[in-house]
C-alpha cells in the first residue's frame, strides 16, 4: 500500500511511502527556488507523479484549507479518489519521523521547534474535517515528548507554546537583533547567527536572555541589542554567542529532567530547533550514557514522511524496518538521465564544454590548484543540506579554501563555516565521540592535533558539523572520499550545498546555471562521468 504525504504551509512538501519505505520526497523550494517557501503541495504532487493509486492521504493543518491548497475540496478529494484521509499533529509528525527512521526499538523522542497544532483523536478523519481544523482543544505547541517502543508512540507532555518555545525565540532574535530573516524568500538564517557564536565571549550578553526558558518571544531589551549589534561586528559575535549559550543552559535542564526521570538508552531530536547542530553535539557530553538520533528532516518538510509512518506503524500497526538502508536515506529526491543532461549542455553550449572522465581524474583534481569542483548525481538530497549527489567539494586541507568558497562561490560572510564529509570508520580516528551524523546533523570536537590538519572546515572553536559517510548509504560517495583519503592521507573533504544564496539545485539547468554564474572551477556530472569546464 501507498501513502501520499502533504504539507501546504511554509516548507511546503510531498513524500510517498510504499509498504513502509519511503520512495519519494519533494519540497517545493527546489522547484521554484524559493528558500522555505509557502504553496500548493498537491499541485507539486500531481505535476511531478502520475501515480494515484493510494491508500491514505496524510496531511498536517493548522489553519483552513483554502489557507494552503489552490485547488477546492472536491478536486482534492477527487485527485487521489481511493484514499482515505489521516489529518497529524504536527509534533506527533515530527516525533514519527524520528524514531520510525532512527536504529533504536525504544527511545525517548523529544521534539522542540517554532510551534504547530497538537490535536488528534487517534481515528481516520472525515473530508469535512479538512475545513474545520483546527478542532476545539487544539493547542499550539513547541515542545513535545513521547515515548517510543516497537511500532508505536505515545505522547508523555504536550508543553504549550506560551510556556516555552525556543524556536520562536530564535526567530524573533534573528530578525529583529541581527537584522535577518527579513527577506520572504530567504528565510532560515538562524545558522547565520550560529555560526557568528563561535567567535564571541558568551558571558558577556548572557543575562539578556534569561527570560529564555519561561516563554519568552525574545529578550525584553531587542532595541539595545540591536544598537550594539550595529556599534561592531565584535558586539555582533558576544551577543549570539550568549544566545547560543543560554539555548544550551535551556535545552540542557529541560532534557535532563525528562532523562532522569525515564532514563532512556536512547534519545531521538526533531523540530527545528534540533538543527541547531552545537547544542545538538554538546548533548554527547551533557548525557554520556545515552545514544542520540537526529531527524533526517527535522524541520517542517519532514511532517510528510512522518505522518506517513504514523500511520503506517502506530496506526495500521505494521512492524518497524530496522535493516533497510533506503530506510533512513535522505537520498529521496528526483533523479535525471543522460538526456535531461545533454539537454541542458546543448542549451549552454556556447558557455562551456565537456569531456568524458572518471572519478580518479576528479580526484586529482581535487587536489590540486585549490579547485572547487561541484558535483551532480543520483536522487537529489531530501532536507537542507547536501550529501554528495548536490554538492560542492574541495580540499580540506587548504588554509585559503573557506576564503575562496565564501567570497567567490556562496557569496556570504566569511565566517561562515563548512562541513566535513568524512568516512564512517573515521569518526572514531579525528573526533572526540565516535558517532553516526549521517545527515550532517551534529557538532563535535576534533581530536588534539587533527583540526590542523584540515582548517577549511574547522571552526573557529575547533569543532566541525559532519557529515558521517558510510558505504551502505552512498557508495558512490564513499569511495570517492576513499580515494581521496588514499591520495592525501586525509579520508575527508570538504562538502557544501551545490547553490548560491538559494535553494539546493535540482534539475541539470539549475546545476549548469549555479556553475556557470559563480567561480566554481569544474561541475561534475558523475552518473555519466561528463567533467563540464567554461569556456
Amino acid at each position: 500500500m501507498k501513502i501520499l504525504g502533504l504539507h501546504g504551509g511554509h516548507d511546503s512538501a510531498y513524500a510517498i511511502l510504499e509498504d513502509g519505505v519511503p520512495v519519494v520526497h519533494n519540497e517545493l523550494e527546489r522547484f521554484n527556488r524559493q528558500k522555505g517557501c509557502k504553496g500548493d503541495s498537491l499541485k507539486l504532487f500531481l505535476e511531478q507523479e502520475t501515480d494515484r493509486d493510494f491508500g491514505y492521504i496524510v496531511t498536517n493543518r493548522t489553519g483552513k484549507f483554502k489557507q494552503y491548497f489552490s485547488y477546492s475540496e472536491d478536486q482534492f478529494k477527487s485527485a487521489v479518489p481511493s484514499a482515505k484521509l489521516f489529518i497529524t499533529n504536527h509534533h506527533q509528525a515530527h516525533a514519527a519521523n524520528s524514531f520510525y527512521t532512527s536504529p533504536f526499538k525504544d527511545a525517548l523522542i523529544i521534539t522542540i521547534d517554532g510551534g504547530g497544532v497538537d490535536y488528534n483523536d487517534g481515528r481516520e478523519n472525515s473530508w469535512s474535517d479538512l475545513d474545520e481544523w483546527p478542532k476545539p482543544g487544539a493547542t499550539v505547541t513547541a515542545t513535545t515528548f513521547w515515548l517510543g517502543r516497537d511500532n508505536k508512540i505515545e505522547p508523555i507532555e504536550i508543553i504549550d507554546r506560551v510556556k516555552l518555545n525556543v524556536g520562536v525565540y530564535w526567530d524573533h532574535c534573528t530578525y529583529h537583533i541581527f537584522g535577518l530573516n527579513r527577506n520572504p524568500v530567504k528565510r532560515g538564517e538562524e545558522g547565520t547567527v550560529m555560526g557568528m557564536a563561535a567567535f564571541g565571549n558568551p558571558d558577556k550578553y548572557i543575562n539578556h536572555f534569561k527570560n529564555m526558558g519561561s516563554g519568552g518571544t525574545g529578550p525584553v531589551d531587542t532595541r539595545e541589542l540591536h544598537y550594539q549589534v550595529c556599534k561592531s561586528e565584535q558586539n555582533k559575535f558576544d551577543i549570539a554567542a550568549s544566545l547560543q549559550l543560554e539555548t544550551e543552559n535551556v535545552c540542557k535542564e529541560l532534557f535532563g529532567s525528562y532523562i532522569e526521570k525515564y532514563k532512556p538508552k536512547n534519545i531521538c531530536l526533531s523540530g527545528g530547533v534540533s538543527l541547531n547542530c552545537v547544542m545538538v553535539g554538546k548533548m554527547f557530553d551533557w548525557f554520556p550514557d545515552t545514544n542520540i538520533y537526529c531527524d533526517p528532516i527535522p524541520y517542517d518538510a519532514g511532517l510528510t514522511l512522518g505522518g506517513c509512518r504514523y500511520v503506517w506503524h502506530h496506526v495500521l500497526d505494521n512492524p518497524r524496518i530496522y535493516n533497510n538502508p533506503q530506510n533512513r536515506s535522505p537520498y529521496l529526491g528526483k533523479t535525471y538521465d543522460d538526456d535531461d543532461i545533454q539537454k541542458a549542455l546543448r542549451a549552454r553550449d556556447n558557455e562551456c564544454t565537456f569531456s568524458q572522465t572518471d572519478d580518479d581524474f576528479v580526484v586529482d583534481l581535487l587536489t590540486e590548484d585549490d579547485n572547487v569542483i561541484s558535483v551532480y548525481g543520483g536522487g537529489s538530497e531530501s532536507g537542507r543540506r547536501a550529501l554528495g549527489n548536490r554538492s560542492i567539494l574541495a580540499d580540506p586541507r587548504s588554509l585559503k579554501m573557506k576564503d575562496i568558497i565564501n567570497d567567490k562561490v556562496k557569496h556570504r560572510q566569511w565566517f561562515r563555516p563548512f562541513a566535513p564529509s568524512i568516512l564512517r570508520e573515521e569518526v572514531s580516528n579525528w573526533f572526540v565521540h565516535d558517532v553516526d551524523s549521517p545527515y550532517m546533523s551534529i557538532a563535535l570536537k576534533f581530536k588534539d592535533g587533527m583540526a590542523d590538519k584540515v582548517p577549511a572546515v574547522t571552526h573557529n572553536d575547533g569543532t566541525a558539523r559532519l557529515q558521517s559517510v558510510d558505504e551502505e548509504d552512498n557508495k558512490w560517495y564513499h569511495n570517492f572520499i576513499k580515494k581521496f583519503g588514499e591520495r592525501t592521507g586525509v579520508p575527508i573533504v570538504l562538502n557544501t550545498s551545490f547553490n548560491d544564496r538559494e535553494p539546493i539545485v535540482e534539475t541539470p539547468e539549475h546545476a549548469l546555471d549555479c556553475f556557470l554564474r559563480t567561480n566554481i572551477d569544474y561541475l561534475y556530472f558523475r552518473d555519466f562521468g561528463l567533467l563540464v569546464k567554461k569556456v
